[in-house]
């Protein structure tokens, strides 16, 4: 495929981010004053968003003259390097589509996309148009992250034997991290899945809940390694992890829990917590290094500390657009991609087909769409009208909102 070469002076890409967040402290927010810290490798070209109060004060903040409140205005006027979609979940099929459709690289939100019809319509689309797609997956580059696979590289654990995961929604972020650290394709999956009755409630898009869905399951991957995973219907106390989110990774030499390194030796374990590093940058608190202090020590150094870049999710979303930077710039695939985020997403999409072939054992890579695809799928049918690949221009002006079709179905984020 060749890939089409960037428009901007010095290698610098022209970037177009559509949904700019209301919340000031929203994640399209952090991925802007991200990429506004990224001078070296972006311009911010143009924004997209509906609502013109919002639109107004991020393009002012940010020195935008390119402001739109619809896609096909922006693509009529602007001719973006890399197009970012931070739009509501349901969006991005039709927002990346619309994109690649353009001859724009494509940057978008997780998951990799509701379906994995829906993504290999995607990735078809971006090979066709000589355009690349990365997914914005950044647990696995978290900085502590990071330094669990140097201490694993280091062989301080030993050989990996074991792992738990707790998610409580959104599991795909939870298995993009496992994945890293057990560094081995997943072989097959056991599901058990559930729904509990519960006091009524508003979920995260606003719809009214009385009732609360879980996921558990075995994931064995191809080197042996097995994982214990559970999504459960509730956060709830816990001695040994703080729910919502956390995994363990366990090996012949020791254990990597949270922010600790254990290290069995001479019949005991030593214990050694993750040091954070850090300095002021015009009154900002930035993370310069992380480290263990075994011997010698283990230090995940911040390359990005010069943009004034330390947070634990700022560093990943640097991580994240650098990476792809340098993939469009040089040719490079991106670093995770359609294929991580199938990988990642996958493993979603086989606990529940486990579960609902009667809790057996289901092999990887998967075969013919799920049943809960197929039902996410209809759900987007019911609620827009329109298939977003065979229809995807109808579908720009849809009514998209924080609720998605996963919830109804799955009760995922």
């Amino acid at each position: 495929m060749t890939v089409r070469a960037p428009s901007g002076k010095e290698g610098k890409l022209r970037i177009a981010v559509l949904g700019v967040g209301a919340d000031p402290g929203s994640r399209a927010r952090q991925f802007l004053a991200t990429i506004a810290r990224l001078t070296d490798h972006y311009v911010l070209a143009a924004i997209c968003d509906r609502n013109a109060d919002t639109l107004d004060q991020v393009g002012a903040q940010y020195g935008v003259a390119g402001r739109y409140a619809d896609v096909r205005t922006l693509f009529a006027n602007e001719k973006p390097d890399v197009v970012l979609s931070l739009t509501p979940k349901d969006s991005h099929v039709v927002m990346a589509l619309t994109a690649a459709r353009h001859g724009c690289h494509v940057l978008t939100e997780i998951p990799v996309a509701l379906t994995r019809r829906h993504a290999n319509a995607i990735a078809e689309t971006c090979r066709e148009n000589g355009v690349l797609w990365e997914v914005a997956e950044q647990v696995w580059l978290w900085p502590k992250e990071r330094l669990k696979r140097q201490i694993i590289d280091a062989g301080l654990i030993g050989d990996v034997t074991h792992a738990r995961l707790w998610y409580q929604t959104g599991q795909y972020h939870g298995f993009s991290g496992i994945r890293a650290l057990i560094d081995a394709p997943a072989a097959r999956v056991l599901g058990y899945c559930g729904e509990v009755p519960t006091e009524p409630y508003t979920a995260y898009g606003g719809e009214p809940e009385r009732s609360l869905k879980w996921d558990s399951g075995v994931i064995e991957f191809a080197n042996g390694v097995a994982c214990l995973f559970e999504k459960p219907p509730r956060v709830f106390p816990a001695t040994h992890i703080t729910f919502p989110i956390g995994w363990e990774i366990e090996g012949t030499k020791g254990n990597l829990s949270r922010e600790v390194l254990v290290r069995y030796t001479e019949g005991q374990s030593l214990t050694y917590p993750f040091e954070e590093h850090c300095s002021e940058n015009s009154g900002e608190t930035v993370v310069h290094s992380l480290s263990v202090a075994t011997d010698p020590p283990v230090v995940w150094r911040n390359p990005y500390a010069q943009y004034g870049i330390g947070s634990q999710d700022d560093a990943s979303k640097a991580d994240i657009l650098t990476s792809f930077h340098t993939a469009i710039t040089e040719g490079a695939q991106p670093q995770y991609g359609v294929a991580g985020g199938l990988r990642d997403y996958e493993l979603c999409l086989a606990v529940r087909e486990s579960a609902d072939r009667g809790n057996t054992w289901v092999d990887l890579p998967l075969g013919a769409p799920t049943a809960v695809e197929e039902q996410i799928e209809a759900e987007f049918l019911r609620r827009y009208g329109h298939d977003p690949i065979a229809e995807t221009d109808a579908l720009l002006d849809a009514p998209f909102t924080r609720s998605a079709t996963l919830w109804p179905v799955t009760h995922w984020l």
